[in-house]
């Protein structure tokens, strides 16, 4: 499916009060609810039936699942049993630790859990087999229905489950997060921070442990105590190496939860301590500090309540922070408000958001390697007005994410390695053009480039006008996308997009001149051998005749003239309304004809008889056509071919349609002048 250019203009963060219903009904939880309590029946997911394609896109099931609601499974279901902990997230056989170490992370802050899990759900006298959940998918709260049919075999859920076999909260979660990326499938690996977005609405930073700051253990201190959500997660250098445990109990390419952080005293010192969780339930660390070991006889009883220290094969343990820093190589966190971490106190950001999407041939120029198409990505401009408190710079984090990648795996989509760069400024209005990025280093930039569905930095920039580039690595990539941009101070953001504007020279009328030119010599020659004595051509005649003349043209290289094309000239220039051409018509028209040939050579470098349709945006300017990116892409959908080129008799109808379009649109604007003027006379 084409992506077509969205409105990327700034808009506000999205508050979680106002979840957009998402079933085909058009009907939201509430109403189905009442529905099926009316008629007595229990609520079945039409959107999300309770079969294989809801299961697996790729592959049958292993094993034959069976669906069955919680009240078939156990005697006495209970939606939260106990409130919803850590230890409520068991993984089954499915790989999506990524999201079980998210929603471990989601249980430690009452107040964002209740919002992605309503607590008002139950399995009691108005249980309707129905349910829901919200998250937050670019900038807007979904609330999410399901019904509670689960795959299970003999009896028991295949998926996420509770430690505890008769509480449903955690597994239904799942299966909510499963519908709103199209299957459980679709849930198999992913990186912890995309799920923590999506319960918060939050902004993602992500750190090397290895060369992480001297502070880092201040700096996820704060993020727990500010209910932010971490992750951590330990490299493989080999797909082989995926699961591998380590001598000390840890998993490498799985992701785990960080659920406390403390300091404890040991022996007269003070021990900096990390609680980690893994989502399996089980498999732990067996070093230092481990569940049973010795260094835990040191430590005070009283302590290790407070710790909530217990020798329980439970999948969570503490270890030393030294050796957290040596064994594990990633940390992501999601800060619930993008704070800064950095600071002492937190701050009030200001957020600013940008929709939009790369399109073939038009706007999906690649990163700044392919600098022939790299001008041609959305461009944004950044007005940073006022400095930190105390400080000489402005901060902000620019957050870019590529949008709805997972729920398209099963059309064979993966996450596109994605980016951005950013330029100062020139001071003018407008896409900036390919010069300005030939001559012109960035100022700052995205750590990496990688195919994570969001890459996210901190900068601190002097203030002053920035252009921010949004881009995939390759050009010719196709996504939407979701640029947030939270500032410490108010900053400004606009698209720097073209406004639609038609500048083209008065037109001509056709006038008898004293002296004929040989090319109208030829010409008229030409027409009096083809249309008779009335010098009036039909397109079939007009096809004749324009190829006859371009094929002598030698510095053009093109593909005959079709037909479509001569009745669409005819249709731009014939004013006595009669279907046909008439000579003087004719001369009219080859005057523009010229003015066409020269733009489109100046745009054909390379001379092969078409130009590439990222330069249709420069060669549209240079007929006098400002277009907008929406617009753009329109053109470039209709007119490129499958390499993104464009060959002479296309470009001549994008004119021609173009200049018969500004004409009806100039001959409305004059109408309702004139009707503006009648009423003001009145």
């Amino acid at each position: 499916m084409p992506y077509l250019y969205q409105d990327s203009k700034p808009r506000p963060a999205a508050r979680p009060g106002a979840a957009r219903a998402t079933h085909s009904s058009g009907k939201g939880y509430e109403e189905l609810k009442r529905d099926c309590l009316r008629r007595g029946v229990l609520f079945e997911d039409s959107d999300f039936p309770a079969c294989n394609s809801s299961l697996f896109f790729s592959e049958n099931p292993p094993i034959p699942f069976v669906w069955k609601r919680p009240g078939d499974i156990v005697k006495d279901p209970k939606f939260i049993l106990g409130g919803a902990t850590r230890t409520d997230i068991c993984q089954g056989d499915l790989g999506d630790c990524w999201l079980l170490a998210a929603i471990a992370s989601l249980t430690l802050n009452e107040k964002t859990l209740a919002r992605v899990v309503p607590l008002d759900q139950n399995f009691g006298p108005d249980y309707a087999g129905i349910f829901h959940f919200q998250f937050w998918q670019h900038n807007e709260w979904l609330d999410v229905v399901i019904d509670d049919r689960l795959p299970t075999f003999k009896g028991r859920l295949v998926f996420l489950h509770s430690a505890e076999l008769n509480e449903f909260w955690s597994a239904l979660l799942e299966k909510a997060y499963a519908k709103l990326n199209g299957s459980y499938e679709s849930l198999k690996g992913g990186s912890t921070i995309e799920a923590m977005e999506d319960f918060t609405g939050g902004i993602g930073e992500m750190y090397d442990v290895k060369a992480a700051p001297d502070n880092f253990y201040e700096i996820l201190e704060k993020a727990l105590k500010r209910c932010s959500m971490v992750g951590c997660s330990i490299d493989t250098s080999s797909a082989a190496e995926s699961e591998a445990r380590t001598p000390f109990g840890l998993v490498k390419g799985h992701a785990y939860s960080v659920t406390g952080i403390e300091e404890v005293s040991y022996r007269g010192q003070q021990v900096q301590l990390i609680r980690i969780r893994n989502p399996w339930g089980q498999v732990e660390w067996n070093g230092p500090w481990s569940d049973s070991s010795p260094e835990w006889r040191s430590v005070s009883p009283s302590e290790q309540r407070c710790l909530s220290q217990a020798a329980r094969d439970d999948g969570e343990f503490w270890m030393k922070f030294e050796d957290f820093k040596v064994h594990f190589d990633k940390v992501e966190i999601c800060n619930l408000t993008p704070d800064a971490l950095e600071d002492s106190v937190a701050h009030k950001w200001e957020v600013t958001i940008h929709q939009g999407s790369w399109v073939r041939g038009a706007t999906a120029g690649g990163c700044r390697n392919f600098l022939e198409t790299f001008w041609t990505n959305p461009q944004i401009k950044l007005h940073l007005t006022e400095k930190d408190d105390g400080q000489d710079d402005c901060t902000f984090i620019a957050a870019l994410m590529q949008k709805g990648r997972r729920k398209l795996k099963k059309l064979g989509a993966e996450m596109l390695t994605i980016g951005y760069s950013i330029y100062e400024s020139p001071g003018r209005d407008g896409h900036l053009s390919k010069d300005f990025f030939r001559y012109h280093p960035s100022k700052a930039r995205s750590k990496t480039y990688i195919n994570l569905r969001e890459v996210s930095h901190r900068f601190k920039l002097p203030p002053g006008d920035y252009i921010l580039i949004p881009t995939t690595f390759e050009p010719h990539q196709e996504a939407d996308f979701c640029l947030r941009i939270f500032s410490e101070k108010k900053a400004i953001t606009e698209d720097l997009d073209e406004n639609v504007a038609i500048d083209l020279p008065e037109p001509l009328h056709p006038t008898p001149s004293p002296q004929e030119s040989e090319d109208e010599k030829q010409f008229r020659a030409l027409f009096e051998q083809i249309s008779g004595k009335d010098m009036e051509i039909s397109a079939e005649e007009l096809e004749y005749v324009l190829n006859a003349v371009l094929k002598k043209t030698k510095n053009i290289k093109f593909k005959n003239l079709s037909l479509i094309s001569c009745r669409n000239i005819i249709s731009l220039m014939d004013t006595s309304g009669n279907g046909k051409l008439e000579f003087s018509e004719f001369k009219v028209f080859w005057e523009k004809m010229k003015k066409w040939i020269s733009i489109f050579l100046q745009f054909d470098f390379d001379k092969s008889g078409s130009m590439s349709s990222y330069e249709l945006r420069g060669a549209l300017k240079a007929a006098g056509y400002k277009l907008n990116n929406y617009l753009l892409q329109l053109i470039v959908l209709r007119y490129s071919d499958e390499q993104f080129q464009i060959d002479f008799d296309d470009f001549l109808n994008c004119l021609i349609r173009l200049e018969n379009a500004s004409r009806v649109f100039q001959a409305l604007s004059a109408k309702n002048k004139e009707f503006i003027n009648l009423n003001i006379g009145e």
